[in-house]
């Protein structure tokens, strides 16, 4: 009987270990141009329109932010203010350090800890943990955030979402500059 129970345990274990050696690499975009520089890019009013779909593909939600950066040195502040299809709104501020030529962390009230993110030619990868709400009640996820900037005015944004490891959600969104 046990036997019976570890041979699927060890299918899904084995078919997931190679689901996640094919997810993409940030070195991937090593030399993809033009080259992503959260200093740059996040400085001044931007502009962004999104969904949050959820683990089936389903779009459970619309918005758009109106964003402000700006920085002194190696620090950053991005303030977002949220409105969404449903009438909600949602403020959101980041405090942002360049930590390395292409390694940055972030910040934010809704943030469990640090977000640690790297870029890499093109692209950035952050990594970090939300606190959002649900049904009226509080939940933490995991975001596994991927940033891909177009042209100097243009980035395309798409988020995988987990909890327990299991894919929960996605966001994608446009920002640009205004």
């Amino acid at each position: 009987m046990r036997f019976a129970l570890i041979k699927p345990l060890f299918a899904a274990l084995s078919a997931l270990m190679l689901l996640s050696a094919c997810s993409a690499s940030i070195d991937d975009y090593q030399g993809e141009q033009p080259k992503l520089q959260l200093e740059q890019f996040f400085s001044g009013k931007l502009v962004a329109h999104g969904i949050v779909q959820d683990y089936s593909g389903k779009v459970i939600q619309r918005f758009t932010a109106q964003l402000e950066g700006s920085w002194e040195g190696n620090k950053g502040t991005l303030e977002e203010h949220f409105v969404y299809a449903d009438g909600r709104t949602q403020e959101r501020v980041w405090k942002l350090t360049k930590t390395g030529p292409d390694t940055y962390e972030g910040r934010a009230g809704d943030v469990n800890g640090v977000a640690v993110g790297t870029t890499k030619g093109n692209a950035l990868n952050w990594e970090y943990q939300l606190q959002v709400e649900v049904d009226g009640e509080p939940m933490t996820i995991t975001l596994d955030d991927w940033m891909y900037l177009v042209d100097e005015n243009n980035l395309i944004n798409r988020s995988q979402m987990y909890k327990y490891g299991l894919p929960v959600g996605e966001i994608t969104l446009y920002i640009g500059r205004l």
